[in-house]
């Protein structure tokens, strides 16, 4: 009897032994986390909605229907992150009145959390930019301009990572060449750089090195040109690049019903989207995060 007692003891202290050397993970069931972006783009200080009688976008659009859109999701939804892929400024006597000023307060109180600068954010000039930012209670990136010698050195940041439920989500910017767009009076000093060379090292730098779960670029480069080859879009920067796993884009003003899902250099999916222009459209994109780390996302793009 007290051999088999020993014996039982000793099998129960082994096992005891061999659990402590596995991690809890081991027996953690998967977990999903869920992440929310909203997203504009070419906006172009369309702050009323269209009138009654336009021919195309009657009744449309407005920064006050967008803002009650935004809260009434936000209610619903634990982490979300609202963002803007540039072009913010020119289009309405809005901006010819007071510069940006009420774009920029707007956005503060719908409570955006980041954006990138389209070529139009320039129309008053990089100090005229600048002279608004006060106004902003936002964060602007932007990677491929180089701001070095500029009013914008230290502000524009390459990226930003935001944190939600303990998921990191890393978001960069990338904008349009600048020469032939917008006077050079305008953006001075600013100096373009190739966006699919540096979308490879901010990519690189947000998935690998601060360990990012999501990674997000706000691109004002536009979704394609069929007959402007030379030029870079989202399709071909998800084509060249790796590690970005949503491309949210402007400039091109594309309507997209639905996003479109390209495959990277390395076979893997790349989801692109862009919501046409003026606030007529509200981006949504539902990414479900779990710790096998598949992403899924469910999307749809809300008409406001």
């Amino acid at each position: 009897m007290k051999r088999r007692d020993f014996i039982q003891k000793t099998a129960a202290s082994s096992a005891l032994l061999g659990l402590a050397n596995i991690g809890l993970s081991s027996f953690s069931t998967i977990e999903t986390k869920k992440i929310t972006i909203l997203h504009t783009n070419d906006v172009h200080s369309h702050i009323d909605p269209f009138p009654a009688d336009h021919p195309k976008n009657a009744n449309m659009g407005g920064a006050a229907r967008r803002a009650a859109l935004i809260e009434s999701i936000r209610k619903e939804e634990s982490n979300v992150l609202l963002l803007d892929a540039g072009d913010i400024f020119q289009g309405t006597p809005y901006f010819n009145y007071y510069g940006g000023e009420l774009e920029f307060k707007l956005m503060s109180m719908m409570q955006y959390d980041l954006a990138t600068m389209g070529n139009h954010d320039f129309d008053n000039g990089i100090d005229g930019f600048y002279a608004q930012l006060p106004h902003a209670k936002f964060e602007f990136v932007s990677a491929n301009y180089d701001f070095k010698n500029t009013i914008l050195k230290d502000i524009v940041k390459p990226y930003k990572i935001f944190e939600k439920d303990g998921i990191k989500i890393g978001i960069f910017g990338l904008g349009v060449e600048l020469d032939g767009l917008v006077d050079k009076k305008l953006y001075k000093e600013t100096v373009y750089n190739n966006p699919i060379e540096v979308a490879q090292d901010m990519s690189r730098i947000l998935k690998h090195d601060k360990k990012c779960d999501l990674v997000i670029c706000l691109s004002h480069l536009g979704f394609s040109y069929k007959n402007e080859p030379y030029k870079v879009s989202d399709l071909e920067l998800a084509k060249k690049t790796k590690d970005i796993d949503l491309i949210i884009g402007g400039h091109t003003h594309t309507f997209l019903d639905k996003p479109v899902v390209e495959k990277n250099s390395d076979n893997k999916d790349v989801v692109i989207n862009q919501v046409g222009c003026y606030g007529i459209n509200l981006g949504r994109i539902d990414f479900y995060l779990s710790n096998d780390k598949v992403y899924h996302n469910q999307t749809k793009n809300i008409i406001v």
